[in-house]
């Protein structure tokens, strides 16, 4: 009996607690309610080799639609663009789009002003129906090393409330090189514009194509050198034996020399490059790209700078050997001391030919896919329709062969300033013997 008045006393209890949590929620002040949400945030794909990727340094655009509820009255926006991206606000739209579809466009009357980054819109009258609020900011370029980009926006209302827009989505922009930001920005430039305008001029030498190949096709240029700096190096030791070889009274030495240089100087490079890459992994060889080119090209050298030093070596005197056998050296003393020193000083010149043609040919590796000089620019060209990036390659084979090449004609005039002068030395005491001769 004694637990009913206690049921009772709890439940008047909870009672009342209810009753005056409504006097006090009744006599709260309204609270405006929360008069936009995002709805997009987005910029403008402006990558040509995806079409979904947004590229820093590159012109886009932002697009931030949000919400705009019923009788709330919006009387200014602030949208807040990210650090270190630049913006344009003469072709700013600014539309409220409403109806049942949001298919109807409402022209929205404001005035503009920019704080730093900040972009102000005061509206001439608070926008109060319903419906979306689109704006679209023009001219935008995202910072060159992209990242995630956080648009910002607030808002006040016409009770003079501030509220800030949550949720707003990042916009994630791909970071681009120096050269393609140059290129990008070449391609606002009116004089590139004209330029490109012909038809020759745009195929052959782009500037916006130039920029952005140099520093691949540079990598191309590296890697040449490379193979050329270790073939032709290793291609000397394999002329000298092969040299030494062919002037070996010895006929076995003699032929198998021979008929190795006839071979290698009687076929095309381009068919021993061809050989050796498709034919070595049939046969169960496999060797990387890189060390097989550096191999091939060593070969091929070889066969050639054996001639050079085998015409150098028969171009010393015979006397020398004479004199130095004389003295007590051994053939090999000889050769190592007396014969080798003279003749690498007149075959530089043709070692040097020798040299920029061996690095001309390097170009043909491209064949194959060794990632070389022409083969770097060869993928630009794919990608771009330009022949600009061969223009590219062309300049830096230049970089080395003039110079080389100049190397080469000063090296002759020396070596034939050097034997002019000792025809001029022998020529007095040849006088002298002459007159000698004639006085007995």
């Amino acid at each position: 009996m004694r637990t009913l008045p206690k049921r009772a006393a709890v439940a008047l209890s909870l009672a009342l607690a209810c009753l005056a949590s409504c006097c006090v929620w009744l006599a709260l002040p309204p609270q405006a309610a929360e008069a936009m949400q995002v709805v997009r945030c987005t910029g403008r794909p402006n990558s040509d080799d995806d079409p979904t990727a947004i590229q820093g340094a590159t012109q886009s655009r932002i697009t931030l639609e949000t919400t705009v509820d019923e009788g709330e009255g919006v009387d200014q926006l602030v949208v807040h663009v990210p650090d270190g991206t630049s913006f344009g606000t003469d072709d700013l739209n600014v539309t409220l789009l409403t109806g049942d579809d949001l298919m109807t466009r409402n022209e929205v009357a404001y005035d503009l002003s920019t704080d730093g980054q900040d972009i102000i819109f005061d509206f001439d009258a608070p926008l109060s129906q319903a419906g979306h609020l689109n704006i679209i900011i023009y001219d935008v370029y995202f910072p060159q090393e992209g990242g995630d980009m956080q648009v910002g926006a607030t808002y006040t209302l016409a009770d003079g409330s501030e509220h800030e827009i949550d949720g707003i989505p990042q916009i994630t922009v791909v970071g681009i090189t120096g050269p393609e930001a140059l290129s990008q920005w070449l391609e606002q430039q009116e004089w590139v514009q004209a330029w490109n305008s012909n038809t020759f001029l745009h195929l052959f030498l782009d500037p916006t194509v130039l920029v952005t190949s140099f520093p691949v096709v540079l990598n191309g240029f590296f890697m040449s050198v490379g193979v050329v700096a270790l073939a032709f190096p290793l291609g000397i030791p394999l002329a000298l034996v092969l040299a030494l070889m062919r002037l070996s009274k010895f006929f076995l030495w003699r032929g198998i020399a021979t008929t190795y240089v006839n071979l290698m100087r009687g076929t095309p490079l381009f068919l021993q490059i061809y050989v050796a890459f498709f034919g070595l992994p049939l046969a169960g060889i496999q060797i990387p790209n890189f060390p097989l080119g550096v191999i091939v090209l060593m070969l091929n050298s070889g066969a050639y700078m054996c001639e050079i030093f085998r015409a150098g070596i028969q171009s010393i005197n015979k006397g020398q050997t004479e004199a130095a056998r004389s003295l007590g050296m051994n053939g090999f003393q000889t050769m190592l001391f007396v014969i080798f020193p003279q003749m690498f000083r007149n075959v530089i010149p043709n070692l040097t030919n020798e040299f920029i043609t061996l690095y001309k040919d390097s170009s043909l590796l491209a064949a194959v896919g060794v990632m070389e000089l022409v083969m770097y620019a060869r993928t630009i060209v794919a990608s771009t329709g330009s022949i600009t990036p061969y223009i590219v390659a062309a300049l830096f084979y230049l970089v080395i062969t003039l110079p080389l090449s100049r190397i080469t004609r000063v090296l002759e005039d020396r070596l034939r300033g050097h034997r002019r002068s000792k025809r001029h030395a022998h020529a007095p005491e040849a006088a002298g013997a002459e007159k000698e001769v004639a006085a007995r």
